[in-house]
């Protein structure tokens, strides 16, 4: 799937559909959906599923459920910085505290 224009484009779609429709259902069907790179894509776009021919559901549940795990790790590895910035916030104004007295 080309990200740059095609990928554009559907993520433009999902975002226009949605704000009319926040339930509307979107998904793919055809040989993109059963393929790997595609599958992450319509993950990432916010896409609601994948239809693709028998043979090819194996390999699309793997990549749906790879990037279900990388969205989380992403989302663990963003709280976790947001934690150490707050972290680091809350002991230099410690700091600055203990050096104004």
């Amino acid at each position: 799937l080309d990200r740059e224009g095609v990928g554009e484009l559907i993520k433009v779609a999902v975002e226009r559909g949605r704000a009319v429709n926040p339930k509307l259902e979107i998904g793919i069907c055809g040989e993109h959906g059963g393929e790997p790179n595609s599958v992450m894509f319509c993950h990432e776009a916010g896409l609601d599923y994948v239809s693709c021919s028998p043979f090819r559901i194996p390999v699309a549940k793997l990549a749906a459920a790879q990037a279900a795990i990388m969205e989380k790790q992403k989302k663990g590895d963003e709280q976790e910085a947001k934690a150490i910035k707050r972290s680091k916030k809350a002991s230099s104004t410690k700091r600055s505290k203990r050096t104004s007295r």
